[in-house]
């Protein structure tokens, strides 16, 4: 007989199995790199063969990447994005600014690491990457999902004062919610 254990592992196994299989992308396209996505998601590369997808809305999606530079304006409306999104989710920083600023590293209006105000699972770096690299950004992440490692939500969730502090920092006029979950 199998304990109760075992059969949650095996339930796990299953669903993060599926989890990484179909993956629902919402794309926040804030600087050049978005113009990588379109290749990437056509016949040449054709990433829908790995089960990535685009997503309408953040309520839909399962990934949410964001490409290129993020100015303090935007970040709002990223994090807005992210909250919104079903649990788990995962974020993709796309493009060496996500990682360090890339060229704009020392403007005043551009957020230098993602990872200070969201839990990056995965970056893929370049300036900007291919839709080779791109797809090899999915696939990491996959790994990490079945693994059961992509756990970004639940850190943005178990450290939310942390990513608050921060957001607040950058974010003077903060009208968004706060949450308990």
């Amino acid at each position: 007989m199998v304990n109760d254990k075992e059969s949650r592992k095996i339930v796990d196994i299953i669903q993060d199995f599926a989890r990484k299989s179909s993956l629902f992308v919402l794309a926040y396209g804030t600087g050049c790199g978005a113009i990588e996505i379109p290749p990437t998601m056509t016949s040449r590369y054709d990433a829908e063969r790995f089960g990535i997808r685009g997503a309408a809305t953040p309520r839909q999606a399962d990934v949410l990447l964001i490409t290129g530079y993020l100015a303090t304006k935007s970040l709002k409306r990223v994090i807005r994005a992210y909250e919104q999104m079903q649990n788990p989710k995962y974020i993709i920083g796309f493009g060496s600014c996500t990682i360090n600023g890339g060229m704009y590293w020392d403007s005043y209006n551009t957020i230098n690491r993602l990872d200070m105000y969201m839990p990056v699972d995965v970056y893929i770096n370049g300036c900007m990457p291919r839709p080779e690299a791109v797809i090899a950004g999915f696939a990491k992440l996959q790994k990490l999902i079945q693994a059961g490692k992509a756990d970004g939500w639940e850190r943005y969730q178990n450290n939310l004062e942390f990513y608050r502090k921060n957001q607040k920092k950058i974010i003077h006029n903060w009208v968004m919610p706060d949450y308990n979950w």
